[in-house]
């Protein structure tokens, strides 16, 4: 009839069922802002572990590793809502330059750059850092098989001395009584006579004439810390330069730092996975 208003009754059962949904629903909208917003928490507190350099992947890795369940995509999505990201590198460039072009220096190595056990392969090179008073150098020696930094060595100018330092305290940290091949540029350190007698029991190997890529890892590191660490100070002089340097090597790239090479363990970690295993093995052969 024109102008009425009709009005049902539910009947009780649909009035409690009426209830019960929307309580079920308020309980799981809290449970979803909760895990909401501790799924962010992690999220923030792994990524400012890895100094601010991780991006989804590796944080999605990292999270797993604790038993979360989250997708990549996920992860992703919550960085973008936060306002983090990766830090990200342009292709690295060629700091050193061939100073020998003899057909005598060999190229051992060959781009195989994964050997199946530590120090049978290292890699050393040189790259400069810019600071406020004056160009520094770090002359480095990576193990190939976890990209260990093995040794490090910072400077103010590139005599070859320094490099020959490096190398010296690579050898009193690792045991080489297996034969090793250490493969670096053509420059002028690392053709010198003192270099050559600091590795006269070690194979050496060189990149190919003006083909620097065949030292890509030790190179890509030497990216990867400025990219991630030094670029975002401006570094004063030696002394600051150095306590970066060693703040990011010796507490984050060897211990912490996962690395997709290392089946996302950190370089020491995953040369000690490699050492219980070979342990292990042993044992059960002997």
């Amino acid at each position: 009839m024109k102008g009425r208003f009709y009005f049902f009754k539910l009947a009780d059962g649909q009035h409690h069922r009426k209830r019960q949904d929307t309580q079920h629903a308020q309980r799981q909208l809290g449970i979803d802002c909760k895990n909401h917003y501790q799924g962010k928490a992690k999220i923030q507190d792994i990524y400012d572990d890895s100094k601010q350099n991780y991006g989804a992947p590796k944080i999605t890795v990292e999270l797993r590793k604790t038993g979360e369940i989250i997708s990549e995509r996920t992860v992703g999505t919550y960085m973008r809502q936060m306002g983090i990201r990766a830090q990200w590198s342009k292709l690295w460039t060629i700091t050193t330059k061939d100073s020998d072009f003899s057909t005598e220096l060999q190229n051992i190595l060959d781009e195989q750059f994964n050997p199946d056990r530590p120090n049978a392969v290292w890699c050393s090179d040189i790259t400069y850092i810019w600071t406020i008073d004056e160009f520094v150098y770090l002359t480095s020696v990576m193990d190939l098989f976890s990209r260990k930094i093995i040794a490090w060595t910072l400077s103010e100018t590139l005599e070859v001395s320094y490099v020959i330092d490096t190398i010296n305290k690579a050898k009193a940290r690792r045991n080489i009584d297996q034969p090793l091949i250490i493969h670096s540029d053509r420059g002028s350190q690392y053709v010198a006579k003192e270099y050559k007698k600091a590795t006269e029991n070690m194979q050496r190997s060189y990149s190919k004439k003006a083909f620097p890529w065949d030292n890509a890892c030790i190179e890509s590191f030497h990216s990867i810390i400025k990219r991630e660490w030094l670029n975002r100070f401006k570094i004063r002089d030696y002394k600051q330069a150095y306590q970066l340097i060693f703040e990011y090597l010796e507490a984050f790239y060897n211990t912490k730092r996962i690395h997709s090479h290392c089946n996302y363990m950190s370089p020491n970690e995953f040369e000690r996975v490699h050492e219980r295993t070979h342990t292990e093995a042993e044992l059960l052969a002997g």
